[in-house]
């Protein structure tokens, strides 16, 4: 009688444990959305905070979306920064960044994805890839900058939507930061028990376009990211073709480049120079 009572009780806690388990595997299924994106509507503040001139600018997609950015004019630039943006937020929480880039002696072109800050439409993978090329498509026949005058960058989940950019152009450079090599490598190191690689309807394989890019890359990792493993910049480094060059930096994953300050902005200033000679 105690060992059927014993045994009940250890198919109870299996069957819990179980339904549980089945449960967070439908959760992770459903709601894989807000793993992914977390955008931001409100506009917090203008490229003028920082006395920087810019131009507001609304641009199309080839489906239609109409899309919204910034253009940060520098005279006598060395060149375009294309700046694909990470998860979180709209352009309004990059502007430390387009200050770098000013100083630096670049122009900047940094829009929204479709879903974030004023672009219209709803977030997808495949949309954010098509929204990179239109942004693309802005700089090279509306601005008119050749090709080998626009350098693409992109931070954290940009980072993938700038190799793939990359992939399928020749721009004059890529540098991204802070990016993971794909949504599946990134889920299976957080949730190791649970088929995220079966499941994932996100893929954002950087790894895979990284090895088809054939400009110049600068890849920016801090080993001290509590998000995207110090790995992830190992790895795509490892796979980029020749000529590239890796930046080591300190800090967190969304203040690396401010903590690491000076040593950030000379590591890119020579990879910027070397793109010039």
């Amino acid at each position: 009688m105690l060992e059927s009572s014993l045994w009940s009780s250890v198919l109870n806690i299996v069957g819990t444990a179980l339904a549980v388990y089945v449960i967070v595997i439908i959760l992770v299924a459903v709601f894989q959305s807000h793993f992914i994106f977390f955008p931001e509507r409100r506009i917090m503040a203008t490229p003028k905070i920082m006395q920087l001139p810019f131009e507001e600018v609304a641009f199309i997609t080839e489906d239609n979306v109409i899309l919204s950015g910034w253009f940060i004019p520098r005279e006598d630039s060395k060149g375009v920064i294309l700046f694909c943006h990470g998860n979180a937020g709209n352009i309004s929480h990059r502007l430390d960044s387009l200050n770098i880039f000013y100083r630096l002696g670049l122009s900047t072109f940094i829009f929204d994805y479709r879903g974030y800050g004023r672009s219209r439409g709803k977030i997808t993978e495949e949309g954010t890839y098509r929204d990179a090329e239109a942004a693309w498509r802005y700089l090279v026949r509306i601005k008119e900058y050749p090709p080998n005058e626009i350098i693409i960058f992109g931070r954290s989940l940009g980072g993938t939507i700038a190799t793939r950019l990359a992939k399928h152009h020749k721009p004059k450079g890529l540098i991204i930061e802070s990016t993971f090599t794909s949504v599946p490598d990134i889920a299976a190191g957080l949730y190791p028990y649970l088929p995220v690689r079966l499941l994932s309807r996100y893929q954002y394989k950087a790894i895979d376009c990284i090895r088809e890019v054939r400009s110049p890359v600068l890849i920016i990792h801090s080993r001290n990211d509590e998000i995207i493993p110090f790995s992830h910049g190992q790895k795509l480094f490892e796979t980029a073709s020749n000529p590239k060059e890796f930046l080591e930096i300190s800090g967190s994953h969304n203040e690396g480049f401010l903590t690491s300050g000076r040593h950030y902005t000379i590591g890119l200033r020579s990879f910027i120079d070397k793109l010039s000679n």
